[in-house]
């Protein structure tokens, strides 16, 4: 590339430091789990929960921890919730967010053909084959959520997101 597009690649990042020093109140760190895969756990807000469970009241949590969980019936990565049965259960899903994403929304897909209701906490990545695959053609409803989501670490809010998130229903 030649020196113009470099220096202007350059001029970005320093940019971007500096607007998440402001942001977050702290320097970007190389791992910061905001600019990497390094954590997928992102806790669901009680108050964004409880608002959907209002409408659809959930019985089951596929994606959970023992301390994040937010239905009385809940799996955790140990249980493995792809490989569970979600039959007979109105489904609250905000999984890893990680690259096995994928998996979780055709799980929840396959689960609404069988006639389960499930509702997806997931980023907004309208860009990726998932939501291609599974969602655009599929998806009862889609909703965008505004601004940025503050999720939970220990029941504690955190700074906002650095992705835009989506409410995606599927229901059979």
């Amino acid at each position: 590339m030649n020196g113009k597009g470099d220096k202007w690649r350059g001029g970005w990042s320093k940019t971007y430091e500096n607007n998440h020093k402001q942001i977050f109140g702290e320097k970007m760190k190389k791992d910061s789990v905001h600019f990497s895969s390094k954590s997928n756990d992102w806790g669901t807000p009680q108050d964004l929960f409880d608002k959907l469970d209002t409408v659809y009241n959930f019985t089951l949590d596929p994606c959970a921890t023992d301390l994040n969980a937010k239905c009385e019936k809940y799996y955790t990565k140990e249980d493995n919730g792809l490989e569970q049965s979600w039959a007979n259960e109105v489904v609250f899903m905000n999984p890893p967010y990680g690259r096995a994403i994928k998996f979780w929304i055709k799980k929840a897909l396959d689960e609404s053909i069988n006639g389960c209701t499930v509702v997806c906490l997931i980023p907004a990545r309208t860009d990726t084959s998932y939501w291609h695959d599974y969602i655009f053609p599929h998806a009862k409803n889609i909703e965008f959520l505004r601004g940025r989501v503050k999720f939970e670490v220990n029941s504690v809010g955190t700074n906002p997101a650095p992705f835009p998130s989506a409410v995606v229903v599927f229901q059979g």
